[in-house]
């Protein structure tokens, strides 16, 4: 019995490895579109940010990055919600607030990266969900 490319994909890596991919192939997306990575999986005892960003010399953008191999669990719409947008944001301010550097702008954008259906990952982008 064979298995198509996305079982082989679903099971050929940890949940830890699935999301690192998915933010690795976020980050790509990400300086496709010429934004710079400022940081990544920064944590504190509060939570974690997956990338942070700067969109230009004025924005700082808060990436939250969400792997999935199927839609089981809903879009990425549905994964996150107010709750999860009021955490980022905590966790934001946290950040910005051990920089030196000020930001005039700043937003949450949201990646879906979706593996396993094609050959090449597929990618939604959510500009300013919060």
């Amino acid at each position: 019995m064979t298995t198509s490319p996305s079982e082989d994909f679903e099971t050929t890596l940890t949940r830890n490895e699935l999301g690192a991919f998915g933010e690795q192939v976020a980050v790509d997306h990400l300086q496709g579109l010429g934004l710079r990575i400022v940081a990544r999986n920064w944590r504190c005892r509060y939570g974690e940010l997956d990338v942070i960003a700067a969109d230009g010399p004025h924005t700082l953008v808060f990436v939250e990055v969400k792997t999935r191999t199927g839609d089981g669990f809903g879009g990425i719409e549905q994964a996150v919600t107010g709750q999860k947008v009021r955490r980022i944001r905590r966790l934001a301010g946290l950040w910005l607030a051990g920089q030196d550097v000020r930001w005039p702008g700043v937003r949450i954008d949201v990646i879906g990266v979706r593996v396993g259906r094609r050959r090449t990952p597929e990618v939604m982008h959510l500009q300013g969900v919060g």
